[in-house]
């Protein structure tokens, strides 16, 4: 005869297959195996942890190892994700950014706590959105020197009215910098900057890239500006493309890197020694660029990569005439203008690497995406 601890985990794990279930509520990860018995939903592991730390709003049990009482594997039959996204998420602003499985703690955690704690998407109150959704944002940040590296509390506002983002060393100097929301990226980046709530902020200056690190002692103060820089990044958007639909524009708003770390690459007649650099891949630029260290304000160079009807191409192995690799596992990059002999420290970085490319070039150019390249050409002439 079944026991009731059996029965029920039985009963648990069929509702775990109902449409919603099968993905966990916070992040999205499949086959989640823990639950939230006061909010009725399937969370996975790394969120339940989170969801400990909801004093009093959400109490967790693992599906498979705890035991789980009559009353409550009926609150889960009467609940489940979809109801609790349909009440929790009811109003969630089209650009507020919605991690996933892979991104960082700071955006996971802050995700739970504006929905369960805070209730910000709920629509009953719709003032606790105002942080990010006002279309103004001003406040401190510690920002990273571009030559020491020491980081300075720094005076930043934001201003989806004249489409800016300044920062101040003091004000009444006038703004350090004025960066156009239009050229600007924000992500959150801690293990490169050093602090769990760390951010880089990226941007078009004379043509190339320029890299900002910053962050704030407070989690949800770094997601409130990642956020409010989206908001902003979508108004722009909406007016310059006003054609463009919200599933076209919303990828565009910030996005993370496809790719980052070291490989080795030569020089450009193929003979140079090999040197190790910190390469960053955006995809959605089709932009590669290479930094002697992470943190650099500006890249040493920066890569278009095109469609393979254009003649971009990716290959594995180094060319005959290469030497002074370390790394053996190489492949070559080409492009219209040059072929970079890159190489990886592993088998796994390589075909990471590999597939990013790839998808990459069979990816079909936009016009914009011909725009882009015909910037590239001209400042290599």
């Amino acid at each position: 005869m079944m026991s009731d601890r059996d029965r029920n985990k039985k009963e648990l794990l069929e509702l775990l297959k109902q449409h919603g279930n099968s993905q966990c509520a916070d992040c999205g990860i499949p086959e989640p195996e823990w639950a939230s018995y006061t909010l009725g939903i399937f969370v996975c592991l790394n969120c339940s942890g989170m969801h400990r730390n909801l004093s009093g709003i959400s109490k967790v049990k693992s599906i498979r190892l705890d035991f789980w009482e009559d009353d409550l594997v009926e609150r889960m039959k009467t609940q489940g994700n979809l109801v609790a996204k349909n009440h929790f998420e009811a109003d969630v602003p089209l650009f507020y950014y919605r991690p996933q499985a892979s991104d960082c703690m700071v955006l996971k955690d802050q995700w739970i706590r504006a929905k369960y704690e805070r209730e910000e998407f709920t629509g009953v109150d719709s003032q606790r959105q105002a942080a990010y959704t006002s279309g103004k944002r001003v406040g401190e940040l510690w920002k990273r020197g571009r030559d020491n590296g020491t980081f300075l509390k720094r005076n930043f506002i934001l201003s989806q009215k004249e489409g800016t983002l300044q920062y101040y060393v003091k004000e009444a100097k006038g703004p350090k910098a004025v960066i156009r929301v239009a050229d600007l990226n924000a992500t959150l980046q801690p293990e490169k900057v050093g602090n769990p709530n760390g951010m880089q902020i990226s941007y078009l200056k004379d043509g190339r890239t320029r890299n900002m690190f910053v962050y704030h002692s407070k989690g949800k103060e770094i997601v409130d500006w990642l956020n409010a820089i989206r908001g902003a990044r979508l108004q722009y958007l909406k007016e310059a493309f006003p054609t463009l639909s919200d599933s076209n524009l919303l990828p565009r708003l910030t996005r993370n890197y496809a790719m980052e770390g070291y490989m080795e690459k030569t020089g450009p007649t193929q003979r140079e020694p090999f040197k190790k650099r910190w390469f960053t891949l955006d995809a959605l630029d089709r932009r590669l660029m290479y930094l002697k260290d992470p943190l650099d304000a500006f890249a040493q160079g920066e890569v278009f990569i095109g469609n393979s009807e254009c003649h971009y191409s990716v290959k594995e192995g180094l060319q005959s005439r290469s030497r002074g690799n370390r790394w053996s596992h190489g492949f070559t990059l080409v492009t219209p203008e040059r072929a970079f002999l890159l190489t990886c420290e592993n088998e796994q970085d390589f075909k990471q690497w590999m597939a990013a490319f790839r998808e990459i070039i069979l990816r079909p150019m936009s016009a914009q995406d011909y725009t882009i390249e015909a910037t590239f050409r001209r400042r290599q002439r």
